[in-house]
């Protein structure tokens, strides 16, 4: 499709506004760990298993440090210490901190370098793993025949993973490219992962290690058998956020949900504990090589798409700069926007293309995700129907990388696999029918898609300016996005913030970073 004549001073602008804004953002996050990054690093590093209640070893070793005052030094500090004071392995190491006798304290000092020395072979293998699995999947999609874009993703929710896992390859033999395993609710806010694979689960089936593995392995067989690659997909996202990233990375998931300010808006999760995690998460997500999606569509389910349309931009501003400080490339970072304008609205249509080209041409090099129509749908299965078509349509002709298909019985009942069929086989139809539609058509320059999409971007700068001067802490709390405010000493997960000793230690990220 031709291009919307845009301010690109002002694109640019926006661009570094946003960067300033991430760059005070990070100053808090380099000076601070979480528990759940500290569980991350033990997990990386090995440690592994459960108690008989089914709690996490690596749970039970971070609180206990936490509660002992250690956990400032890092983890990895504490493992290394013991390892060396007790002449024993690092998994031995983590159950005496955790189980055994009180954790060795301040008195039992090791040089700062036994320390250091003692953790270079674990962390390599910890990289090596996420490498591995990296490999594996990129050797695997070269074996095979890959999707045209826009990818047509779909999701599965049953509860059961096994059942999932069902679901998957039918979606998969039914056209799908990506099929996303809808979490359970709520998980997000656990402080844990659960071990093992589950088969109960409410609204979705819970995120586990084991759980990618199953997936993983049934979308492998589809995809060897139907000879194209079909990808997988889940949440790196709340008070586990980047322990999920890692247990993603090394099981070779696609695509992680991860956003900088979902969680503390739609969550109410702490925004100083969810930017610290994000910032690590992204950095696991980015070694191993997998497409983060961000949640700006979200916003529009609060907030009105016509006139909060300009905050949705301003935020895949801010959540790209947070991700390129994170170190994911352009073709990482997959950027969220809905179709969510009232449809009986006129020329609710033209908005919607006006906002996809945008989108689309202010970020041209990343996997931008599409989301369908939820907000203004009953339990009007045909004008559901119809209404998906449109939002198809306007996908293919402003070249959207991931498309998430809207259901018809969406407001009815969770999708039947029947639903999922009907939807791919509409989408199917859309794509092909229009395929080259977009690159037949040209933009009017004093037509209402450019004078819309001039708009929305100036707002969008508008209001980054307005970010930067008051610092994204403070618009956050005053609910300029998704008109939901969050306190920054709000929310959950507060207490499990840690600000870092001079002698922090985290290999692992040291690594990640340098690399």
């Amino acid at each position: 499709m031709g291009l919307i004549a845009l301010d690109q001073t002002l694109v640019a602008r926006c661009r570094s506004m946003a960067a300033d804004i991430a760059g005070e953002v990070h100053r808090f996050i380099d000076a601070h760990t979480t528990v759940g990054v500290e569980r991350t690093v033990a997990r990386a590093l090995g440690i592994e298993g459960v108690d008989p209640h089914g709690t996490p070893l690596v749970n039970t070793l971070i609180d206990r440090l936490q509660r002992a005052g250690m956990l400032q030094r890092g983890v990895a500090f504490c493992l290394a210490r013991e390892m060396l004071s007790r002449r024993v392995d690092l998994q031995l190491a983590a159950e005496y901190l955790a189980y055994g006798e009180p954790a060795a304290n301040d008195q039992a000092e090791v040089s700062r370098a036994a320390i250091q020395a003692v953790l270079v072979e674990p962390t390599r293998q910890a990289l090596a793993r996420i490498d591995r699995a990296r490999e594996e999947r990129e050797q695997l999609k070269r074996s095979l025949a890959a999707a045209e874009t826009p990818w047509k993703y779909v999701i599965v929710a049953t509860g059961n993973i096994h059942d999932d896992a069902v679901q998957a390859r039918a979606a998969a033999e039914s056209g799908a490219d990506v099929v996303a395993v809808i979490r359970a609710t709520a998980q997000s806010l656990l402080d844990y992962v659960p071990h093992g694979p589950t088969t109960e689960g409410v609204g979705g089936t819970y995120a586990t290690q084991e759980n990618f593995r199953i997936v993983r392995t049934a979308l492998d067989e589809a995809s060897r058998k139907l000879g194209r690659y079909v990808m997988s997909t889940n949440y790196s996202s709340g008070l586990c956020m980047s322990e999920i990233a890692w247990m993603g990375a090394v099981e070779r998931l696609d695509m992680l949900l991860n956003d900088s300010m979902y969680g503390i808006l739609f969550r109410d999760i702490n925004m100083r504990r969810t930017f610290v995690d994000q910032y690590f998460s992204r950095r696991i997500i980015g070694r191993a090589g997998i497409i983060i999606n961000t949640g700006e569509d979200n916003y529009l389910t609060t907030a009105d798409a016509v006139e909060a349309a300009h905050t949705v931009l301003a935020s895949q501003f801010i959540n790209e700069a947070f991700a390129h400080r994170a170190g994911l490339p352009d073709g990482l970072i997959g950027l969220g926007h809905a179709y969510e304008i009232d449809p009986w609205l006129e020329d609710s249509f033209v908005m919607e293309l006006a906002q996809a080209q945008l989108v689309r041409q202010v970020f041209p090099d990343h996997p931008i995700k599409w989301m369908p129509p939820t907000k203004h749908k009953t339990g009007d299965v045909f004008q559901s129907h119809v209404h998906d078509a449109l939002f198809s349509l306007v996908g293919t002709m402003t070249g959207q990388s991931i498309q998430l298909l809207g259901m018809f019985s969406e407001a009815v009942h969770n999708p039947l696999m029947m639903d999922r069929y009907l939807s791919l086989k509409a989408t199917r139809y859309v794509f092909n029918a229009a395929k080259h539609l977009g690159s037949e058509l040209v933009f009017k320059p004093d037509g209402r898609i450019a004078a819309r999409a001039a708009l929305v971007l100036k707002q969008a700068s508008d209001l980054l300016s307005t970010v930067r001067s008051e610092t994204l802490w403070v618009s956050i709390a005053r609910g300029a996005f998704a008109d939901v405010k969050r306190e920054p000493t709000s929310g959950k997960g507060l207490s499990g913030v840690i600000q870092k000793a001079p002698d922090y230690l985290n290999p692992l990220l040291e690594q990640l970073e340098a690399a």
